[in-house]
């Protein structure tokens, strides 16, 4: 396989060939966004079904991509974080009467799960009954159709830690408890100290995984090497990070490095993957794209106004994510990532059904929590020689 770097230098890297755009909808076609009609696109969506179902679309999106990844690299995992409903389809004259979509099912390893027991609607705190009912549902359908489940749980407090893991583990899911949401978390929990569950053994597959890490910024850490090594401190089987240190994409070298926990046995890195929206600074971002134009740009993201919805069905998207050797998945496969988590799955859809961004308890993200270490300020860099630099 050609290495990364290689790739991303070709034409401006990852050029994309936008596609043009319907010029109108028919009134069936529009979806809303912020209160304002968007064009949805008049032909068929990928796959050949009809843009009304977006859950659908979603699911071949998510399908489409664990295809490409695997006959690239088999035994690439993929692992959705949200979008649970997805893994079950309700029958449209009886809403109740619900079928496992098996066939999605089976292209995934894995489900990320925010707050199971705490923290998803106010941080540190246990959702409604009937919520925890419905989600439980939920992950122990992925459970018995051989999907690890994975939980991150928020809190700060010992006993709250130590219950969520409790509840987890009874349940056969490998959780952490983490003191900030996901989105902002740029530090390892400080307790406990050791990984539950910490291991000697080598890993090369998603199954025998007992505990892991996420971080969504590793800036805190210092340069890409210095984070790859502090990282290297740890035990931890599984660790989830975000393609980039900044605006500077991990190394494949870092990537290795971060591939051996501290007693020198093999774990496995995952890369985040965002398919549901697109950001102003991001590697494909073109300088005259904006909210709108291409059509396929919705809304700007609540609090984050560089962060865009896009239309996930449009194969101009799909194409900068998936399906060729310039698209990112390709690319995180190049640079040495074990598999990915494929994130902004349920706000998605869930956009483009409801018009808005209201929050309900099944998929709101937990509100602020105490601070963490703040990240360093992001610097614009050139693109170095190992991937390309964001904007």
């Amino acid at each position: 396989m050609a290495p990364f770097f290689h790739l991303m230098a070709i034409a401006t890297f990852w050029t994309i060939a936008l596609a043009p755009m319907a010029s109108h909808a028919q009134q069936q076609g529009q979806v809303r966004g912020q209160g304002l009609p968007f064009l949805q696109q008049q032909a068929q969506a990928p796959g050949g079904a009809a843009p009304g179902d977006l859950r659908q679309q979603m699911r071949k999106f998510i399908q489409s991509i664990s295809g490409f990844a695997r006959r690239y690299r088999p035994g690439f995992t993929i692992l959705t974080r949200g979008g649970l409903e997805l893994m079950i389809k309700r029958d449209p004259a009886n809403e109740e009467r619900i079928s496992p979509s098996r066939a999605y099912m089976r292209s995934l390893d894995g489900v990320l799960v925010d707050g199971l027991f705490f923290g998803r609607k106010v941080f540190g705190e246990p959702p409604r009954d009937e919520v925890l009912a419905f989600n439980l549902k939920l992950t122990d359908i992925a459970k018995k159709n051989g999907l690890r489940v994975f939980v991150v749980d928020y809190g700060t407090d010992p006993k709250t830690v130590d219950e969520s893991h409790r509840r987890n583990k009874k349940r056969g899911y490998i959780s952490t408890t983490v003191p900030a949401p996901l989105s902002e978390l740029s530090s390892l929990p400080a307790y406990p100290r050791i990984p539950f569950g910490e291991n000697s053994k080598s890993l090369n597959s998603v199954s025998s995984v007992q505990n892991f890490a996420y971080l969504a910024n590793s800036q805190a850490f210092g340069r890409v090497d210095e984070f790859a090594m502090k990282m290297h401190e740890n035990n931890f089987d599984l660790i989830i990070v975000d393609v980039y240190h900044g605006r500077k994409p991990l190394s494949r070298q870092a990537v290795e490095t971060l591939k051996f926990k501290k007693i020198g046995a093999r774990r496995l890195v995952f890369a985040r993957v965002d398919i549901g929206t697109a950001t102003s600074y991001s590697y494909f971002w073109k300088p005259k794209w904006r909210e709108g134009s291409p059509t396929w740009i919705n809304a700007p993201v609540r609090d984050d106004p560089d962060r865009y919805f896009v239309q996930f069905w449009r194969p101009e998207w799909q194409r900068i994510i998936t399906g060729d050797t310039k698209s990112y998945i390709y690319g995180a496969i190049a640079q040495g990532f074990d598999g990915i988590v494929l994130e902004g799955v349920e706000e998605a859809y869930r956009f483009f059904e409801s018009g808005s961004q209201g929050e309900d308890e099944e998929t709101a993200a937990p509100a602020p929590a105490a601070p963490a270490a703040p990240a360093a300020p992001v610097a614009a860099a050139p693109a170095p020689a190992a991937l390309p630099a964001t904007k």
